[in-house]
């Protein structure tokens, strides 16, 4: 794919995530995914496969939230199969504790699909909201 096109991919799936359709947000997953959280928090790790992936990482980080994120996409840059997202994120826990993040999303991206994600963000945050 061209990388306009895997730009459009990455894009697609924020929009998605920001609508709350998450249907179509996890289907720009491959179903083999590798999704590293970067750092030593509680959902730090390598996940690999969507079943992994939502068990371990989205299914806890998500339950502790009043609705999904919602991202502000600040930058993007591409090369070849890989796009860079630098991104805010705005949430609300269910204990009514804000949880607005920033984050820069590594994806590599092939036919149409993020083969691997590579997440940084604040880890003082996450661990305040996740131990």
């Amino acid at each position: 794919m061209a990388i306009s096109d895997n730009k459009k991919v990455a894009q697609a799936f924020y929009d998605a995530g920001n609508r709350g359709d998450m249907d179509t947000c996890f289907g720009f997953l491959a179903d083999d995914i590798v999704w590293t959280s970067i750092g030593t928090t509680a959902v730090s790790g390598t996940y690999s496969g969507k079943d992994e992936l939502m068990g371990k990482l989205l299914g806890p980080v998500f339950s502790e939230l009043k609705t999904a994120i919602s991202s502000i996409i600040d930058n993007m840059i591409a090369e070849g199969e890989f796009v860079m997202v630098q991104s805010r994120g705005t949430a609300e826990t269910k204990d009514g504790r804000p949880y607005n993040n920033t984050y820069c999303h590594i994806m590599k991206i092939r036919d149409g699909k993020i083969i691997e994600l590579t997440e940084f963000c604040d880890t003082a945050l996450t661990s305040s909201i996740y131990g």
